[in-house]
C-alpha cells in the first residue's frame, strides 16, 4: 500500500508539472514563467534524484529523474520563446 501511495502521488505531481510545460509549448510563450523557477526546480530535482538513489527510494528516484528532464525542457522553451518574442518585437 505504501508503494501505491508513493507512485500515485508521483503521477499526480508529474502530471501537473508536465502540463505546465506543455501549456507553455502550446501557447508558444515564456511570459509569466520565472527563469529562477526552472533553475531552482532543476537544481532541487538533481539533488533529490541523487539522494533518492543513494537511499534506494525508487519512487522518488524515478519521479525526480523525470522532473530533471521536464525542467530542462521547460527552461529551453522559456528561453527560446522569450528570445523569439524579443526578436519579433525588435523588428
Amino acid at each position: 500500500m505504501t508503494e501505491i501511495i508513493g507512485w500515485a502521488s508521483s503521477i499526480i505531481l508529474l502530471a501537473t508539472l508536465i502540463k505546465q510545460v506543455y501549456k507553455q509549448w502550446k501557447e508558444g510563450t515564456g511570459e509569466g514563467v520565472s527563469k529562477l523557477l526552472f533553475i531552482g526546480q532543476l537544481l532541487a530535482s538533481i539533488g533529490f534524484t541523487v539522494y533518492s538513489y543513494l537511499v534506494e527510494n525508487w519512487v522518488f528516484t524515478a519521479t525526480n529523474g523525470v522532473l530533471v528532464v521536464n525542467n530542462l525542457i521547460g527552461m529551453y522553451l522559456s528561453f527560446y520563446f522569450k528570445r523569439k518574442n524579443k526578436k519579433k518585437n525588435a523588428e
